[in-house]
């Protein structure tokens, strides 16, 4: 029997149902081997952090580097953290805090591409360049999704609550699957997990679409595919799946956490998304890539952790104390779970900030030198690796470049360091070109 037009406009209005997904959605081939890690969630602190305020204290630096606020003890002797980081130097035991690390690239587009695939761009300090060739090295998350698959019904990465972009709309590249085809490219879900009417759109049905309904026109598909002898596409057919899979929904059911729990991570953007992050993981995402959230009224001269300005007043107010709460939330929550032995926790940024203040109170841009914290997932926590000079400026020793923090990852993750990812054309590519880090697992 021939689907009726009538029919057939059901299925072109599939957008309708968020059955866009089908464009998002492929067919993964398994990883071997066993992983230290199942799963990684990266948290990327958009705007680059200033390294003295946050985890890498300069005490006995000049007034104009040190900055107004000292360092605080952490439950690790030795171990000092910013003061605007009080709950976080009460998990500094999970955290592993690397002081050293460099892409020798002031810009954000183009050190962020770096920090996101673990490549270089061709030439440094390039802002404002797109995604696209020749600069098309695959993010994190699309070669964990490669190498990994697709478990449980949900897709091996993730983006969330929104893309990357500065302040000119550009969008960076290296967020996406780059070389390797929409196929790998994590999901994008834009959108905002701390506001009381959130909903995830693509798997919100409308209220008129009860479950039956949506078996229906899943069948009403299938009958279309025959019909015009076009081949059943599996990345549309998996659309449907998440759509009616209770499991699926559930993991991001944000309603089924206590209140306490989201008390916990904090009621903003970050924190939610974060608690967000730890729901995935739990339900089999692979890679969860949580991005700070750039909200529509930040300071065109200071937005997120880009602090050209009165960084002083930014970080006591509005920044530090988010990413405390929420980051520390996520690694007790997943401590106590007994999770974070296997999910690696990546807090990340594109670069880090001068080392002296600008004539506007703010630090400006700096690639040189800054720092990266890691916890869980086959690392051991407690300890610092590599340092800064004095001044917080360049590497003493320790350098680690985002190529290393790659090969990292995909080791943790179970991947060995000579895995290949192939492209379109079958072409094989190094999932990663650094060295893993061993003096910290």
């Amino acid at each position: 029997m021939h689907p009726t037009r009538r029919e057939a406009m059901h299925v072109g209005g599939l957008a309708a149902l968020g059955l866009t997904l089908p464009q998002l959605l492929a067919t993964q081939a398994a990883a071997a081997g066993p992983a230290k890690a199942k799963r990684c969630i990266v948290l990327f602190l958009l705007g680059g952090p200033p390294q003295h305020s946050t985890w890498d204290p300069k005490p006995d630096a000049p007034a104009e580097v040190r900055g107004e606020f000292g360092p605080t003890e952490t439950n690790v002797p030795g171990l000092r953290l910013g003061s605007l980081f009080p709950k976080l130097a009460q998990q500094a035991d999970k955290l592993c805090v690397l002081r050293a690390v460099s892409t020798g690239d002031n810009a954000h587009s183009s050190s962020g591409y770096a920090m996101l695939t673990g490549v270089p761009h061709a030439p440094l300090n390039a802002e404002g360049v797109n995604p696209g060739p020749p600069h098309d090295s695959p993010t994190l998350g699309a070669v964990v999704r490669r190498l990994r698959g697709d478990r449980g019904g949900l897709p091996g990465a993730v983006r969330l609550p929104m893309h990357i972009y500065n302040t000119d709309n550009s969008v960076w590249p290296g967020q996406d699957a780059g070389f390797l085809g929409r196929a790998a490219a994590p999901w994008l879900f834009r959108c905002d997990p701390s506001s009381p009417a959130f909903a995830v759109p693509e798997f919100a049905l409308p209220a008129d679409v009860p479950p039956d309904r949506l078996a229906a026109r899943r069948d009403l598909f299938r009958r279309l595919d025959v019909s015009t002898a076009v081949p059943q596409s599996p990345h549309a057919e998996k659309a449907f799946e998440l759509l009616g899979s209770p499991a699926a929904r559930a993991a991001f059911d944000l309603a089924k956490e206590t209140p306490a729990s989201r008390d916990r991570y904090g009621r903003t953007p970050f924190g939610q998304s974060c608690l967000l992050a730890r729901r995935l993981a739990e339900a089999g995402v692979g890679l969860v890539q949580v991005n700070w959230y750039r909200a529509a009224d930040e300071p065109p001269d200071a937005p997120c952790w880009d602090t050209h300005s009165k960084e002083a007043a930014r970080l006591k107010t509005v920044l530090a104390p988010t990413a405390d709460q929420a980051i520390a939330a996520l690694l007790d929550d997943l401590a106590q779970r007994g999770m974070l032995a296997d999910t690696l926790v990546m807090c990340l940024s594109e670069f880090g900030r001068t080392p002296k203040f600008n004539g506007n109170g703010g630090r400006d841009h700096w690639g040189h030198g800054f720092s990266v914290a890691l916890a869980g997932g086959g690392v051991k926590g407690g300890q610092v690796y590599g340092a800064s000079d004095r001044l917080g400026a360049y590497p003493r020793d320790g350098r680690v470049t985002p190529a290393d923090l790659t090969a990292t990852a995909l080791h943790c993750l179970g991947f060995e360091s000579d895995a290949e990812v192939r492209d379109g054309f079958n072409r094989p590519f190094p999932a990663s070109r650094g060295e893993v880090i061993r003096g910290i697992l």
